[in-house]
């Protein structure tokens, strides 16, 4: 069964009624995604994928021109999945000066870039007004691009540190410069999984909430899941509906990100890596569950970018950006490269079959000539 084609041919039986909502365009339950999670028919599960995403995008493939800065390590959890956070008297750590943090976006800036992702540990002694006066710096100096900045765990820990509400704090820093929030840090929801892999974070509820009270700011934001550790299928379906049922309530996530898990340097070694179907299926039942959310984007740092590539046949829209000294995955040991130029991202697209569009964080076109650029609103 070739993907694209007008009549799928279901190998599965199973997943007859489920393609026959998703023709008519019915939301899907919980039963139905855990099908779509163990389905062998992993063809099937793609074709009706693809058919919600030309639905919803058409032949259109994103990509934005962005930098990521990760302005330190230290991090006063202690993660199982992780292996970016370092304590504070790691010889290893580092911490970013704000002169630093200014200079390190500098040069990775250019006239192109709209986009700067900054997300990083929970520092023990960074402030609130800390994290402001950089945000401040970073509009000064660059004041056309849009600043992605801050995970809900971070936002629920400077709030804590500042004895503040979230709503406050969060207003604090929308004040100093923030235009959104990426999606990092949900991992997954499932009580039971968080207790072994991040009990030192925020739980599923308070991150939602914290995405909520965002959201009601009029900050938009991303989501994400981490699969591929202790998870289930269920805890997976589970973590998808409840990222669905807060976009029935506020409308806020911009884009869904599903991140394998990277289990090198880790106290997780030891789980075996995912696999590129796993990789594409957490694409395809991302795209089926969330109805709701516009853009599912496959991470090519991630993922690779020849299986990013191949999750544009899988319900993905999205592909990622330009980004350049990307840490937290790579820490975890990702082997793809820190950066992709634009006309490698174009040549990606193209060769998926599709057109590419270059967007801004909110999906907003960009035109370009020579020397700048315009956003369509």
């Amino acid at each position: 069964m070739m993907i694209g084609c007008q009549s799928p041919q279901i190998e599965d039986k199973r997943l007859v009624p489920v393609l026959e909502k998703v023709q008519a365009g019915e939301r899907l339950n919980f039963d139905e995604g855990v099908l779509l999670y163990t389905s062998p028919d992993i063809l099937a599960v793609g074709w009706m994928a693809n058919l919600v995403r030309e639905r919803k995008n058409g032949n259109v493939t994103w990509f934005n021109v962005n930098r990521h800065i990760n302005p330190t390590d230290v991090c006063v959890a202690s993660c199982r999945l992780c292996a970016f956070g370092k304590k504070a008297k790691d010889p290893r750590a580092y911490t970013m000066s704000l002169d630093q943090v200014w200079e390190t976006a500098g040069r990775g800036w250019s006239e192109s870039v709209t986009e700067f992702h900054i997300v990083g540990g929970l520092h023990p002694e960074l402030t609130l007004d800390w994290y402001c006066e950089m945000l401040r710096g970073l509009k000064q100096r660059f004041p056309q691009v849009h600043l992605k900045a801050f995970t809900m765990v971070e936002v629920a820990y400077l709030a804590q540190r500042s004895k503040l509400s979230v709503r406050d704090t969060l207003l604090r820093l929308r004040e100093a410069g923030v235009d959104s929030l990426p999606g990092g840090g949900a991992e997954i929801f499932s009580e039971r999984v968080r207790r072994i892999i991040c009990d030192h974070k925020i739980d599923g509820k308070q991150w939602l909430e914290v995405a909520r009270t965002a959201h009601q700011l009029g900050l938009k934001s991303n989501c994400t899941m981490l699969y591929g550790h202790l998870e289930t299928a269920e805890d997976r379906v589970d973590h998808l509906l409840q990222l669905r049922a807060l976009q029935d309530e506020t409308g806020g996530f911009v884009t869904f990100i599903p991140l394998a898990f990277h289990p090198d340097h880790t106290a997780l070694e030891h789980i075996p890596k995912t696999t590129g179907f796993d990789d594409i299926r957490n694409i395809a039942v991302s795209r089926l569950l969330l109805d709701n959310i516009p853009h599912i984007k496959a991470y090519w740092v991630m993922m690779t970018p020849k299986i990013a590539q191949i999750a544009q046949r899988f319900g993905a829209d999205d592909i990622d950006g330009t980004v350049v000294e990307e840490r937290i995955y790579h820490d975890a040991g990702a082997t793809t490269s820190q950066s992709l130029r634009r006309a490698e991202l174009l040549r990606l697209i193209q060769q998926a079959g599709r057109d590419p569009v270059e967007r801004d964080t909110l999906y907003r076109p960009v035109v370009r000539n020579e020397t700048t650029f315009t956003v369509l609103v």
